[in-house]
């Protein structure tokens, strides 16, 4: 599209913005419902109904016009912003109930538009019997307007709202001049200045808050908008403001001009107060109402419209025909045929209260979301967050506090279906556009501040340092990820649920520009390998070393915040090459506080429900509870879900009561995750050895579980880690210090 195209075409300043905002806020239910809101809970009730809708819409306006300076509002309104600053799956969510809300407004305005006949109505009543539905009236309306919108789009619309401004302006002003009802002395009547009512103010607000919601209307216009972030921020914020103090104004002439009884029966108690009620009231409604039906049929197309120019919809063909504009004025007209059409489904339903509780329920997800959004922004302080409109974090989380809470209040059962219906689509939208599952920006920020805090506050509280609290903060390096994943499936089922764990892949090598593009390269495959299953922080190490990267691993950060505890290091059962390495290493990492757990891959298959082998001596005082411990945190993992611990202690004769009676005693305070059934105490006869006895019993055990000390290490070497033919995978563990088990 051409530069003097594209002017033409964003055409509107501040004023379209701010009328058709003010206009909707200044609507139907002003006219209709707010005497009956003040008759019901009394003045002051009254005044609590506006600051606590306000405690919603004030944030939502300050929110949306933060954001609007922050980056260009296109077409689509609060859709896009939502869209832009969740991810377009969470956006599409909100945005189609966003727009069904837009469109159901269309309905509730035709028809509260339809009271303005109410003279007709009750004429022919009174003359022929003949009780009309109101449907004959809304129905030919909506059909009107439906046409009108149609072939003469968001320009006439535009200017029909200055014409509107002032038959309201006139209206209003009309009402406040006038005379209090017969019977009522001006100033006095103080009974209905009370608070009153209080267990129907709720039900009220669900009835009125559709009010306040109109100060967003002019935001589904940013696409046409010269400049949204200077529009957005004057126009929102002036009409809510100057609604919030109209309506204040409003409900003191109510409550000072009538009775308690005509505010709640007649529901054109306005035109009996005003000069020339009987004209300027209904005349007021009427262009009202129409007024917010045209903002809401403007502004509902164009949110679908960018729905779909978003590829929202799961059928390409729907994406396609939406997302059509009329080539003479690029209006919308496809999305505003399927607007009409919702339109009219619901003036069928021909009631203004029921209507009105489903366009609440909707708002209020909507600048909930908003409102979370610009906390979220906040708390994040992410360098790209520089609005040149800026609201303050606690108004933003006051105001989505405020949204969730009072969508509770007025009705819980339809609180709970708008959130279950919106689950329930945002897991469809998901399943549609897997492509589009990435954590966006607004949350990345969040994560990386509550982090960071996390991290800050662990370190300077020291209170990972306890040994009653224990628990694994794991790190493993290996260089044959893409050869065997035993080693990072243990790291796996230790950070499942109670550890941490990172996955260092190393990289022999100096660093340089190949090994660093290496890196990012086997990095990426990594993840994609092991992404959607892993719960463990993976990376990798250009080290030239086994030893340096040793060196270097033990000395980095953890990311959870607390240090590092342990090491994993492995190598294949069969192909016993690289374990020279890791006993060669053995001491550096011991002197750096490492509990030690070396991991014999086996190429068979690792049967998980043959169990957990774990084999104590009574040389393994200290490393016993800890594989005890590792035992129980493996079970953990859904892994081995179906499998169980049991537990070897072999001993001499000499030695078999005292055994017995130290795991009776650990089983009776309820200190082991197992019965006495998983347990087996064997008596070792001199001329036999432990090995061939963990042969004998563990041959077709799921994971074997071995103790080992330095000093066997540094005396026997490899050899102490070879002759255990029959058991497949073994993790040989070395406690550092002594675990307690509680």
């Amino acid at each position: 599209m051409s530069g003097n195209m594209e002017t033409t075409m964003k055409k509107f300043g501040t004023a379209p913005v701010f009328f058709t905002a003010v206009s909707t806020i200044l609507g139907a239910i002003l006219f209709l419902r707010f005497a009956y809101a003040v008759g019901t809970v009394g003045f002051f009730g009254a005044l609590s109904l506006i600051l606590l809708g306000h405690m919603v819409t004030i944030p939502t306006a300050l929110a949306l016009s933060e954001i609007a300076t922050n980056k260009r509002v296109e077409g689509g309104g609060e859709y896009f912003i939502v869209s832009r600053s969740f991810g377009l799956n969470i956006g599409t969510t909100i945005g189609i109930t966003l727009y069904l809300s837009q469109a159901i407004s269309v309905a509730f305005y035709v028809i509260a538009f339809t009271e303005t006949f109410q003279f007709f109505f009750d004429y022919l009543k009174e003359t022929y019997q003949l009780i009309l539905p109101r449907q004959a009236v809304s129905l030919p309306v909506m059909a009107v307007l439906s046409v009108f919108i149609m072939r003469k789009g968001a320009k006439l619309g535009v200017k029909a709202l200055y014409v509107v401004v002032v038959i309201l302006a006139i209206s209003l002003l009309l009402f406040f001049v006038g005379k209090p009802l017969a019977g009522i002395q001006q100033g006095s009547p103080f009974s209905n200045l009370e608070f009153r009512n209080s267990g129907d103010f709720f039900l009220v607000l669900a009835i009125i808050f559709p009010a306040f919601t109109g100060m967003t209307a002019g935001v589904g216009l940013s696409g046409d908008l010269r400049n949204p972030a200077k529009s957005i921020p004057m126009g929102t914020v002036a009409a809510t403001f100057i609604g919030m103090i109209v309506y204040g104004f409003i409900s003191y002439k109510l409550a000072v001009s009538a009775a308690a009884t005509d505010l709640v029966q007649d529901q054109f108690v306005m035109s009996r107060i005003a000069v020339l009620g009987w004209l300027v009231i209904p005349l007021g409604l009427a262009a009202s109402t129409l007024s917010s039906a045209l903002g809401s049929i403007m502004v509902a197309p164009r949110t679908i419209q960018a729905l779909a120019n978003d590829h929202s919809f799961p059928v390409a063909g729907i994406n396609q025909w939406l997302s059509r504009a009329r080539s003479s004025d690029d209006e919308p007209f496809n999305a505003s045929l399927l607007t009409c059409m919702i339109a009219f489904v619901f003036v069928g339903l021909g009631s203004v209260n029921v209507v009105a509780q489903i366009i609440t329920m909707f708002f209020l997800i909507t600048y909930g979301s908003l409102c979370l959004i610009s906390f979220l922004n906040h708390f994040g302080s992410s360098p790209s967050y520089r609005p040149s409109f800026k609201s303050k974090w606690v108004i933003s989380l006051i105001g989505f506090l405020t949204a969730v809470w009072v969508m509770f209040k007025i009705n819980t059962t339809y609180s709970l279906v708008a959130f279950g219906l919106m689950i329930l689509l945002h897991i469809y939208i998901n399943a549609i556009h897997k492509d589009r599952k990435g954590i966006s920006s607004v949350f990345m920020n969040t994560i990386f501040q509550v982090n960071r805090n996390l991290q800050l506050f662990l370190q300077k509280g020291k209170i990972v340092k306890t040994t009653t609290d224990w628990r694994p903060s794991v790190i493993c390096l290996s260089r044959h990820s893409f050869l065997r994943d035993h080693a990072f499936r243990l790291t796996n089922w230790i950070s499942f649920k109670y550890g941490f764990g990172t996955y260092l892949h190393h990289i022999v090598g100096y660093y340089s520009k190949n090994t660093h593009d290496q890196a990012v390269q086997e990095l990426s495959q990594l993840i994609r390998n092991y992404g959607d299953v892993s719960h463990v922080y993976i990376d990798t190490l250009i080290c030239p070393s086994f030893t340096a990267a040793i060196a270097q691993s033990i000395q980095i950060p953890s990311i959870s915040g607390m240090d590092y505890n342990m090491m994993i290091l492995e190598y294949d059962k069969e192909n016993p090459s690289g374990l020279d390495e890791i006993i060669e290493n053995y001491k550096l990492i011991h002197t750096a506080g490492f509990d030690i757990c070396i991991l014999a891959s086996s190429r068979r298959p690792l049967i998980y429900k043959n169990g957990i082998h774990v084999w104590i001596t009574t040389e393994d005082t200290e490393n016993a509870n800890l594989m005890i411990i590792l035992s129980f945190i493996f079970l953990g993992h859904p892994d081995w879900k179906h499998s169980d611990i049991r537990i070897f202690h072999v001993c001499r004769e000499n030695e078999q009561i005292e055994v017995s009676r130290q795991m009776r005693e650990l089983i009776e305070n309820g200190r082991l995750p197992i019965t006495a059934q998983n347990i087996r105490i064997l008596v070792r006869n001199h001329d036999r050895s432990v090995k061939s006895i963990i042969n004998e019993h563990s041959a077709d055990a799921g994971l074997t579980i071995l103790g080992f000390h330095g000093s066997t290490i540094r005396h026997m070497e490899q050899l102490f880690f070879e002759g255990y033919d029959a058991p497949g995978t073994i993790l040989f563990v070395n406690a550092c210090k002594s675990k307690v088990i509680d």
